[in-house]
């Protein structure tokens, strides 16, 4: 029976629990989704919001792309939780460190992806995660990065403008109703970066809520890493739907 996509419906994907080791000796936990039947055409690495204000890889969007997007888009997500960041998957060890430590995290990520042999790497960041990408980024073999509303607060201006010449794309999806960064002051901030691909969205909200948020978010990540799989269907063969 064909029914709607809505928050809280889940698309066939091949899902599979993972372990990251970083440099530093630490265990971190996530899951990998892949398409059921055929290779992924490109890879997201999710790098969630602030772990000290409620942020891990079950953060709604992060959640929802990887419900979707495999089936939807052929795309592969990973997520997995920083460091002493817990959700139902479980306990990462060690202990957050305001994204500095997290350095690691980061490389353990793409490290797995690109062990797999999993195509054309992005770096998805929202909210912290934004800093842990914009950061850290560049120091991996990447196609690209694409902040989810950006705060700015712990990247440097330095480290934005390292990001101008870069061959990598940089994307900044910037809601109008943020609460850190609005778009006007974003474009004054990311002005080093001319190449950047700026995207604001009207009435845009720093946590996304809602369908039609959600769907935007995950239309301007498709349109970056498979944009033939555009439009996204909005309804599937009766997928599952579990609790929000």
């Amino acid at each position: 029976m064909i029914e709607e996509i809505r928050g809280s419906s889940v698309l066939p994907a091949l899902r599979e629990d993972i372990t990251l080791h970083t440099s530093d000796g630490l265990t971190l936990v996530g899951e990998l989704a892949l398409p059921v039947d055929r290779p992924p055409v490109a890879t997201m690495v999710c790098l969630h919001p602030l772990p000290t204000a409620g942020g891990f890889m079950d953060s709604h969007i992060f959640r929802k792309a990887a419900w979707r997007l495999p089936a939807q888009a052929d795309i592969a997500v990973l997520r997995f939780n920083t460091r002493g960041t817990r959700s139902p998957r479980g306990l990462s060890e060690g202990s957050f460190d305001g994204g500095v430590a997290e350095r690691a995290d980061v490389a353990a990520a793409v490290d797995f992806v690109t062990q797999r042999g999993l195509p054309h790497v992005w770096i998805v960041g929202w909210s912290f995660g934004t800093e842990l990408a914009l950061k850290y980024g560049r120091e991996h073999p990447i196609d690209g990065a694409i902040l989810l509303a950006p705060p700015l607060h712990r990247a440097t201006e330095a480290e934005v403008a390292a990001w101008a010449g870069d061959p990598r794309r940089l994307v900044a999806v910037i809601p109008e109703l943020d609460d850190y960064l609005r778009p006007a002051e974003a474009r004054e901030r990311f002005a080093s970066v001319p190449a950047l691909e700026f995207v604001a969205v009207e009435q845009g909200k720093h946590l996304w809520v809602g369908e039609n948020q959600t769907r935007r978010v995950l239309t301007e990540i498709v349109t970056r890493l498979n944009p033939s799989a555009l439009p996204l269907a909005e309804s599937w063969d009766n997928p599952e739907a579990v609790a929000e």
